[in-house]
């Protein structure tokens, strides 16, 4: 080979070395760009993932709030008919008794108007004690019964003491000596406590 030769080769070796060089740089930038568009899709993922889970929380709190929304609603509702109920009973709770006394008020007005046409005490008095009997009667049937007081000891929870008797001696100390008022239950619980003289 000749020098000639030679220069030729060199020449044409380092042609084809820029040519190389190019194309790393070429490969170094698309790497770049790839890496680039890697990391943006990347960041918009992240961003996805992180409007996921906040819509999600919006939509269940949108759901919590109509559910509560609802049962305020609901209780108001309840409210408003349980006060509706209350006044209704208020006003119309002794509709069952008034019903159940009714037949005595009968009997009232017919002993009145008996009462007019004869002069017989006895008649008259007769005629009191049914009445007085069917109302006691009624009177039960309808859960009301007489607190008992003939020789009961003595009892705040049934009795009023309005007078108290001394020397009455040891065994009536205590005691329920008369009874100047008669008190009632109505369903085991006292609706007028029996005005009562008491032995001390």
């Amino acid at each position: 080979m000749t020098e000639k030769d030679i220069e030729i080769k060199d020449e044409e070796l380092q042609e084809e070395q820029p040519v190389e060089e190019d194309t790393a740089k070429e490969t170094e930038v698309g790497a770049e760009k790839e890496t680039s568009e890697e990391a943006e899709s990347q960041g918009e993922l992240e961003d996805v993932e992180e409007k996921d889970p906040l819509e999600k929380a919006q939509d269940e709190i949108a759901e919590l709030k109509d559910k509560w929304l609802r049962s305020v609603a609901e209780f108001e509702n309840y409210r408003k008919r349980t006060l509706k109920e209350r006044a209704e009973l208020i006003l119309n709770g002794g509709e069952k008794f008034i019903t159940a006394i009714l037949p005595v008020l009968d009997d009232m007005e017919r002993a009145i108007e008996n009462g007019a046409k004869t002069d017989d005490p006895e008649v008259l008095r007769e005629g009191m004690s049914l009445i007085y009997q069917k109302f006691l009667k009624t009177l039960e049937s309808q859960g009301v019964s007489k607190i008992d007081t003939a020789d009961a000891d003595f009892d705040t929870d049934l009795h009023e003491a309005v007078a108290m008797v001394p020397g009455m001696g040891d065994d009536k100390k205590g005691k329920v000596i008369d009874c100047l008022q008669k008190g009632y239950k109505l369903n085991d619980k006292v609706i007028r406590h029996a005005k009562v003289a008491v032995g001390q």
